[in-house]
């Protein structure tokens, strides 16, 4: 054998290892396939999970309290959801093992989205109105809080349970005049339904009271435990993936599109663009990089929290998050 074709022997040899040295790892979102979930798969395209020795899929969920319990029975060791829906799974159930590790929604898009012409443009306008709930709803469980912060009187609001697909249709026809929901979603949703974009008014809880947080990467315990390093390799290729994103968020959604092909590009790099704004590249981020908490914020958030969830048991901000598997600060800045 020549010594070119040994070389060339060798090299693919070497590279039919690294690929079966690959860990499969699964991922699940807290919803289906849009615009700000295409990071992870910028993530993934881009060779940054390929570089920490990661085989990445990534699922579609079906809300936060969807994707903690499959993370915490171990069915998934990673998960996208809801750190207050989290405080709220472990409060029942102690003990479970599963913890966020990376902050990715340092302001949460937790929103009541009504229409100015139904007389909706501030948190007081909700009193004597139809307000439009899914029952399952992130923003629905913070009403709460949000409430007492702007002290409202909840008797004079009607509160219409609506399922997730009738939410912004029964906005857009006027049978209720305002739902709980994620400000980029439902914005998008109700413009997409012929909403003129003047007439729709987002009311952001975190801009009215609330100092919660929102969506993070979650994880199970015990594979955390057992496996630290590949956490830490995750987190770094997910800052990789959201630093691609918000460089280039058409790129990335191109990305999701090959994942979804019934996705609209053009509302999903919208979608994706609201939510870095709003909720992912806020001044907390700028300075300190994505990923992490400010300890006395959350700290407040949690008394706001049990507000909003009738809590068995002392709240514990150990048991909810922890930064030991965030890499430094400046390598977690994504401008």
């Amino acid at each position: 054998m020549s010594k070119k074709v040994t070389t060339i022997a060798a090299a693919l040899g070497f590279a039919a290892a690294a690929a079966s040295a690959q860990t499969d790892i699964e991922f699940t979102l807290d919803w289906k396939f849009e615009g700000p979930g295409s990071a992870y798969f910028a993530a993934i395209d881009n060779g940054h999970f390929a570089a920490e020795g990661l085989n990445v899929n990534v699922s579609a969920g079906q809300g936060s309290l969807d994707a903690i319990p499959k993370v915490a029975t171990g069915a998934f060791p990673f998960g996208f959801a809801d750190i207050n829906s989290l405080v709220r799974f472990l409060d029942q159930n102690a003990g479970a093992p599963v913890i966020a590790i990376m902050m990715i929604y340092d302001k949460p898009p937790f929103a009541v989205v009504g229409r100015e012409s139904l007389g909706i443009s501030a948190p007081a306008d909700l009193e004597g109105k139809i307000l439009g709930a899914p029952p399952p709803d992130g923003a629905w469980a913070q009403f709460p809080a949000f409430a007492s912060a702007n002290g409202l009187d909840v008797s004079k609001i009607t509160v219409e349970p609506v399922g997730f697909p009738t939410r912004e249709p029964s906005l857009a026809e006027g049978i209720v005049d305002a739902v709980t929901g994620y400000s980029f979603s439902s914005f998008l949703n109700l413009s997409r339904l012929g909403v003129p974009e003047d007439d729709i008014s987002v009311i952001l809880m975190a801009d009215h009271g609330l100092e919660l947080y929102g969506n993070a990467i979650i994880v199970n315990t015990d594979f955390a435990a057992e496996n630290p390093d590949i956490v830490k390799g995750f987190v770094r290729a997910v800052t990789n993936g959201w630093r691609d994103a918000i460089a280039d968020p058409a790129a990335s959604v191109a990305m999701l599109k090959e994942r979804n092909p019934a996705a609209d590009e053009a509302l999903e790099t919208r979608r994706l663009q609201l939510a870095i704004d709003a909720n992912v590249l806020t001044d907390y981020v700028k300075a300190n990089g994505i990923g992490g908490i400010d300890a006395d914020r959350f700290q407040r958030s949690l008394g706001q929290l049990q507000e909003n969830f009738d809590l068995e048991n002392p709240v514990d901000a150990s048991q909810y998050f922890t930064d030991a598997y965030l890499p430094g600060a400046a390598d977690r800045m994504v401008q």
